[in-house]
């Protein structure tokens, strides 16, 4: 097909662009919610490629931020922005942490709607100061202490970017409309569902999302139908009881540390559900102020996943049961937040086979598998959901890297050479769906 060939060679000649960008936003990562950088390099370029730009309030729902930083972290973040060169008109409207951002093109002759995804934000990680790391070695590491990318979202950012001018660039050969989702707070799965919620993919005909690495760590390599996507929510409990001396009146205390205690024995107690897999997990308790005081205040940060929302959805009401429970018996006071979360799923398997067809056909990819499990949980769901609720397909994919060290790992890299191939197969599929060609 001419216009594949055209999308990659041209993807070809981008390559040194896409890796010096990627290595640019290596350099300046922001956590969830605070990618103001980020998110106004994507504005400002996505604009002026020609596309229609919502961002802000028009991009994310407020009401449905989960796990949103404090507003001191959120103000030093904008502030450091601005002053590593953020366009101040896009900061004003992602103040507070509005930083998804949608570039919509509409082309001339009538067609489907094409929605892609890519997320934007770090991990809280410190990168190793390791000679050999290539980072390093290229000085690119990261300049933000306790951030890092080191789950590859750089590159999902600058292949997101790169599709943009690729199909920028052909708006007169293509139909239809394509929908460019530039996520937050993807980590901790916090991002999407407020995107989701604003509606943002309400009129997608196709969805596709990707990923670098994970369970693909060869370049060249792709898969092309992950499924097993784990519904999960992400939550703290804080217990508020009342100091005593533990000694001279213990009578006279509640103690949200046993409180706690005891929610954290009895979360894991939970039945495991019969329809498909569940899971739930405590990773962090924090209680009390002095072996002689009882404690006042506990901090509780458990997470529960299930194989569908379904199931998820039970072992999220069996939890607040129990940590309710737990409270009750120890007269202590217990709040409940939901920090993040994600919808269970899988892909539409007419499109991922669409999509392993394109890849047959492009011949870029080495190594075509077509199912993969994915055994964990990723935000993108929540867009897989709405699309496909809505009669939509969706699909999400990994494209294969090399990797330095495992993902979250603070010596993680990938192989730049993954950058034209994700590029390439993302915007070869997208001109296919928007020329109307059927999964």
């Amino acid at each position: 097909m001419k216009l594949d060939q055209e999308i990659m060679q041209s993807t070809d000649a981008m390559k040194d662009e896409m890796i010096a960008r990627r290595r640019d936003l290596h350099r300046h990562p922001e956590p969830g919610w605070t990618e103001f950088r980020t998110a106004a390099l994507v504005a400002t370029t996505l604009e002026s490629l020609g596309y229609n730009v919502a961002a802000g309030e028009d991009a994310v729902a407020r009401t449905s931020m989960m796990g949103l930083p404090s507003p001191e972290i959120l103000r030093a973040a904008e502030e450091r922005a601005a002053a590593e060169g953020a366009e101040p008109r896009w900061l004003e409207r992602m103040k507070g942490g509005l930083t998804g951002v949608v570039g919509t093109l509409r082309f001339a002759k009538p067609g489907p709607v094409v929605a892609l995804r890519f997320d934007m934000d770090s991990n809280d990680v410190d990168e190793t100061d390791a000679p050999d790391h290539l980072p390093n070695r290229e000085d690119f590491a990261s300049r933000h202490a306790g951030a890092m990318h080191a789950c590859g979202h750089d590159g999902h950012t600058t292949v997101g970017l790169a599709v943009a001018k690729l199909l920028a660039e052909r708006k007169d050969a293509l139909a239809g409309t394509l929908k460019l989702i530039f996520q937050p707070a993807e980590e901790g799965v916090r991002g999407a569902k407020a995107m989701t919620d604003r509606g943002v993919v309400d009129d997608a005909d196709y969805m596709l999302g990707a990923h670098f690495g994970f369970k693909m760590k060869e370049t060249g390599s792709i898969a092309c139908n992950v499924t097993g996507f784990l519904a999960t929510g992400k939550y703290d409990a804080r217990f508020t009881g009342r100091a005593s001396h533990a000694g001279a009146a213990p009578e006279a205390g509640r103690n949200a540390l046993l409180a706690a205690a005891c929610a954290a024995l009895n979360l894991h107690a939970i039945p495991r559900h019969s329809g498909g897999a569940s899971r739930i997990n405590v990773g962090v308790l924090e209680a009390g102020t002095g072996r002689n005081v009882t404690a006042d205040k506990a901090l509780l940060k458990l997470e529960t996943r299930g194989a569908t929302s379904a199931i998820n959805e039970f072992m999220e009401t069996e939890a607040k049961r129990v940590i309710e429970a737990a409270a009750a018996m120890y007269c202590v006071e217990v709040s409940v937040e939901k920090v993040g979360g994600a919808a269970g799923g899988s892909n539409t398997p007419e499109l991922a086979a669409f999509v392993a067809k394109r890849a047959k056909e492009l011949g870029v990819f080495s190594k075509i598998v077509n199912d993969c499990d994915f055994g964990a949980s990723e935000d993108f769901a929540y867009f897989m959901e709405r699309v496909q609720s809505h009669g939509g397909q969706a699909a999400y994919l990994m494209v294969g890297a090399d990797l330095a060290a495992g993902h979250h790992d603070s010596h993680f890299n990938f192989d730049e050479n993954a950058l034209p191939n994700a590029a390439k197969i993302l915007a070869c599929t997208a001109a296919s769906l928007l020329l109307g060609e059927k999964p």
